[in-house]
């Protein structure tokens, strides 16, 4: 209960902070629905009805620019692995902000491709509003036409990551594989690309 209530308190000090449901989503690693969820009840309810996620903290990777090249080099490793068995080339690596962006860079460096980003539709979203979608940075890289490998830190229900596909696609570029730190469902493919993690979180029971 301790950590429900720590969690809780965080979420709390977020929205006083500013940020939308989905930005809050985001910064814990844990569903929108969970967010909510937390900032309307507190506590587990009467019925002892808890959301069925999993918070990560992966900060003790995040706050060390050499733990975060040494993870972007093992990341590369699984998706030139994964490039390769489709023959494809990797133009450019995409990474979904904000929490992506860092090991996407380090990857793009590592792979000498070039490097985007992505703004998630999460910044959006207020409580259950799923209607957002997410954008390209015209900043960086251009997608048209390029083959691309997507980054980001947790996938938690697979949302954003087919968002980021379906733009990926509309937009003209090729979706490669996904390259993720967490993988909280157990993904093998989403929307038939493959995703590759370093680690894979699976229920019992």
């Amino acid at each position: 209960m301790k950590n429900i209530e720590e969690l809780s308190q965080k979420a709390d000090e977020l929205q006083k902070s500013g940020m939308t449901t989905g930005q809050i989503a985001d910064e814990l690693n844990i569903s929108t629905e969970t967010v909510v969820w937390l900032l309307t009840n507190k506590k587990p309810a009467a019925d002892g009805i808890i959301p069925k996620d999993v918070s990560v903290n992966w900060s003790n990777l995040g706050q060390n620019a050499t733990r975060l090249r040494c993870t972007a080099q093992i990341l590369c490793d699984m998706v030139m692995i994964e490039a390769a068995k489709q023959k494809e080339y990797i133009d450019v690596v995409i990474g979904v902000s904000s929490s992506g962006v860092p090991v996407a860079s380090f990857m793009a460096n590592e792979m000498e491709s070039e490097f985007s980003v992505y703004y998630s539709k999460k910044g959006k979203i207020q409580k259950e509003d799923t209607g957002a979608k997410g954008t390209f940075s015209r900043n960086f890289s251009d997608i048209r036409g390029k083959n691309c490998i997507i980054v980001d830190d947790v996938i938690t229900t697979g949302g954003t990551i087919t968002d980021v596909i379906a733009q990926l696609r509309a937009t003209g570029g090729k979706p490669i594989a996904v390259a993720v730190l967490v993988d909280k469902v157990g993904f093998e493919e989403i929307e038939g690309v493959p995703v590759r993690s370093m680690m894979r979180i699976t229920r019992l029971g």
